[in-house]
């Protein structure tokens, strides 16, 4: 495999990998996948957000005033790009609750592979807050691709993208069109199958979470 490039972070703990496993083993029911899809998500979520700002405030705990810090500046908005993408979503709301979500609604064409738009509901303010676009499999690239120039039209500049699992010609893929956009996952895969399913990868991660098929 290629060297992960620099603007891709590899959560390497060992929880997250972990609970990689467990997902990839085809064994592994629906309930614990989906719980697994969740637990992971919030993990990840504690990596992409290490750098946020803060702000000093003024506070009096129990014992005395002090000066402690929060969150700078306008809240996160996550957009899980429908429908896996929901699953990680829950997850990182655990840890952010305030969050805003943006729904992206995009389908595979199994023909051309293509990423098809058929829905967007943002907030109305977006385009001033850090997005950070959620989708479980960074395969071919085409559905991150699409979303984050969806994002880019609505006027959103920050913008982060976060996956369980990607490949790499997803990640030369999205680096390509969107240079800008860093790229955190649990793990880099080698290569795509002939319908642009990531090998070894996990299956499909919608229907492992929804069980469809």
């Amino acid at each position: 495999m290629s060297p992960v490039p620099s603007h891709v972070t590899v959560v390497s703990h060992p929880l997250v990998q972990h609970k990689l496993t467990k997902m990839r083993d085809k064994t592994t029911s629906t309930k614990t996948f989906r719980a697994l899809m969740r637990e992971v998500a919030t993990l990840i979520c504690y990596e992409i957000t290490r750098d946020l700002p803060m702000d000093p405030v003024q506070i009096e705990t129990p014992v005395a005033p002090t000066t402690a810090y929060e969150i700078a500046g306008k809240k996160l908005v996550f957009a899980p790009i429908l429908r896996a993408g929901l699953g990680m979503c829950e997850g990182m709301l655990d840890l952010v609750p305030s969050a805003r979500v943006a729904h992206i609604g995009l389908y595979r064409d199994h023909a051309t592979l293509e990423a098809v738009e058929y829905y967007f509901k943002a907030p109305e303010d977006i385009a001033g807050r850090l997005v950070i676009v959620v989708d479980p499999m960074l395969a071919t690239g085409h559905s991150a691709i699409a979303a984050i120039s969806r994002l880019k039209a609505a006027g959103v500049t920050n913008l982060r993208f976060v996956c369980l699992l990607a490949a790499q010609p997803g990640v030369e893929a999205l680096q390509a069109a969107h240079p800008d956009v860093p790229i955190w996952t649990a793990a880099v895969d080698a290569e795509l199958n002939a319908h642009g399913y990531i090998v070894p990868g996990l299956g499909d991660a919608g229907d492992r979470t929804f069980g469809t098929r």
